[in-house]
C-alpha cells in the first residue's frame, strides 16, 4: 500500500457548551466551513464491508480511508488516509481485485470498477486546533471538528494525524486526555455521519454493514 498519513480519531456527541470548553482549553477556531461529501462503493458495498471508505469532498478531491493495523482497542478508530489519486486507484484495484488501468484518475475508474454514489450530504463544520503536551513533553497538534449534517445529525471528532505507527500510542493518549477534558465519557462512542445516513435513508445497506461488523463492534 502506498504510504499515507495515519489518522487516529475518536467521535463523540457534542453538547451546547463544547465550543466554550474548547476556548477555555486554549483551542483556536481555525475556520467554519460548509462542504458536500459524496461516498462511492459497489452495489454490494464491497469497499465498506472491507473497511475501506472512498469519498469525494467538494473542493478537496478524493480520499480513501484504509483500515489501520490492529492496535490498542478502545472507542477510537485508526485509518491510513490516501489522497494521491494514483495511490487511491491502485488501492481500489487491489481491494476489488481488478487490473490497474494505464492512466486516468479516480473518476475514470468508477465505471470500470462498478463504483457508484451511495451517499451524498452537506456538512457545516467548525474546526478547532489545540496543542497538547504529553508526558514525554512532546507537543502534538490535535484537531476537533464539530459537524452538523444537513439531515440533522451532529457529531464531534477529536483527531490527530501521525506519520508512523510508533507515534499512534502518544496520539491516542492526547486524544483520550482531551476527550476527558471535554466531558466525554471513557467508553462513549458516536457513529459517523455516513453510518447514520445509511441507517436513515438506505436501511438495507446499513443492515449489510451491521452484519459484517457486528462481531467487530462496528459501526
Amino acid at each position: 500500500m502506498a504510504q499515507g498519513l495515519i489518522e487516529v480519531e475518536r467521535k463523540f456527541v457534542p453538547g451546547p457548551g463544547t465550543e466554550e470548553r474548547l476556548q477555555e482549553l486554549g483551542g483556536t477556531l481555525e475556520r467554519r466551513v460548509t462542504f458536500r461529501d459524496s461516498y462511492y462503493d459497489t452495489p454490494e458495498l464491497s469497499l465498506m464491508r472491507a473497511d475501506y471508505w472512498l469519498r469525494q469532498r467538494e473542493g478537496s478531491g478524493w480520499e480513501l480511508k484504509c483500515p489501520g493495523a490492529a492496535g490498542v482497542s478502545g472507542p477510537h478508530t485508526e485509518y491510513m488516509e490516501l489522497t494521491a489519486e494514483p495511490a487511491v486507484v491502485a488501492q481500489l484495484c487491489e481491494v476489488l481485485r481488478a487490473e490497474v488501468p494505464g492512466a486516468g484518475g479516480v473518476a475514470a475508474v468508477l465505471g470500470p470498477l462498478g463504483l457508484q454514489e451511495v451517499a451524498s450530504f452537506v456538512t457545516k463544520r467548525s474546526a478547532w486546533k489545540l496543542v497538547l503536551r504529553g508526558a514525554d513533553e512532546e507537543e502534538l497538534p490535535v484537531r476537533v471538528d464539530l459537524d452538523t449534517a444537513d439531515f440533522g445529525y451532529a457529531v464531534g471528532e477529536v483527531e490527530a494525524l501521525v506519520q508512523e505507527k510508533a507515534e499512534v500510542p502518544a496520539a491516542l493518549e492526547k486524544i483520550h486526555s482531551l476527550s476527558s477534558m471535554l466531558g466525554v465519557l471513557a467508553q462513549e462512542t458516536a457513529p459517523a455521519k455516513l453510518i447514520v445516513y445509511l441507517q436513515r435513508f438506505r436501511p438495507q445497506d446499513y443492515q449489510r454493514l451491521l452484519e459484517v461488523y457486528s462481531s467487530k463492534e462496528k459501526p
